[in-house]
């Protein structure tokens, strides 16, 4: 796997687009003024959240016993139901379901929406396989995350420039693209399993 394909991983999988009616729905009892504050707080939490797992992921690993196939295996299965839940949402609000009201701290903004389970996956099983290019895979995760961080920053423009329809039909998108991904992980860990 090379830069871009990280990049494009994981800018699909913290699916910021897709986040937009959440962000907004999650923000909009918290006062205008200290809305901007709170979101970017969320999202340098889940900076350093997805940043830890990129650099002490494989020693998690390690302590719990597992090996990078259960990682590619397990990451494959998590991405692969939020991929049909964003082709599929549940009728009772959105990718995560219901939110608390009030002030968010770190759930469900910072994690699961933006470092959720298949990013973190995502993330070990890129160090797993390739340890030696770390450089790359930390470029990849500011890139993504740093896309991601603008966009939400700026969901109101793009909720009024996509709409509703125009979100729904970007999440879909993204959601196919993510079941390819998944099944893609999930064949990659049973080959090594296998052979």
């Amino acid at each position: 796997m090379d830069w871009l394909t990280a990049f494009l991983t994981l800018l699909l999988v913290m699916d910021p687009l897709g986040n937009i009616p959440v962000f907004l729905a999650v923000l909009r009892d918290v006062d205008e003024k200290r809305r901007k504050r709170v979101l970017i707080r969320e999202l340098l939490i889940a900076l350093g959240i997805l940043l830890f797992f990129l650099f002490f992921g494989k020693v998690v690993l390690d302590a719990l016993g597992l090996q990078t196939e259960t990682i590619s295996i397990g990451g494959a299965i998590v991405l692969f139901i939020i991929a049909i839940r964003m082709i599929f949402p549940p009728a009772e609000g959105g990718i995560m379901g219901e939110h608390a009201s009030g002030e968010p701290f770190i759930v469900p903004l910072a994690i699961p929406l933006v470092a959720g389970p298949s990013a973190l996956a995502f993330l070990m099983l890129l160090v797993g396989q390739n340890p030696d290019m770390m450089m790359e895979w930390t470029g990849a995760l500011l890139a993504a995350w740093g896309v991601s961080a603008v966009i939400l920053f700026f969901s109101t423009k793009f909720y009024q420039l996509l709409g509703d329809r125009g979100l729904v039909a970007v999440e879909r998108l993204m959601g196919m693209i993510l079941v390819m991904i998944s099944v893609q992980m999930a064949l990659d860990g049973l080959t090594h399993v296998l052979h």
